[in-house]
């Protein structure tokens, strides 16, 4: 069983910062990309950012500029740097990555269950 657990989300001004985390658990044998998706009320899920475990990153150009995706190999754990926030950025942000299991060597597709982040005007 591996598990994604989100923090971070909330409400802020337009023009504000916050920072999402994303705890990884579980039989993690190995851990590849790590990313950030959101979704929209009415929108279909989109790529926000992500991040391989050497460190490139990459990023949807709604985002560039203004958010920054790192991650921390030892505590399993990526982050999601959200600077100059505005109204559309409004959606639930939801961690994804890949994993081998220590359990027969799966290759296990995860997903947060999202977090909430409201930017007011």
């Amino acid at each position: 069983q591996v598990q994604l657990v989100e923090s971070g989300g909330g409400l802020v001004q337009a023009g504000g910062s916050l920072r999402l985390s994303c705890v990884a658990s579980g039989s993690i044998f190995s851990i590849n990309a790590m990313g950030w998706y959101r979704q929209a009320p009415g929108n279909q899920r989109e790529l926000v950012a992500t991040i391989t475990s050497g460190g490139s990153a990459n990023y949807a150009d709604s985002v560039k500029g203004r958010f920054t995706i790192y991650r921390d190999n030892a505590k399993v754990t990526v982050y999601l740097q959200m600077n100059s926030l505005q109204p559309e950025d409004t959606a639930v942000y939801y961690c994804n990555t890949e994993v081998v299991t220590t359990t027969y060597y799966r290759h296990l597709e995860v997903w947060g269950q999202g977090t909430l982040v409201t930017v007011s005007e």
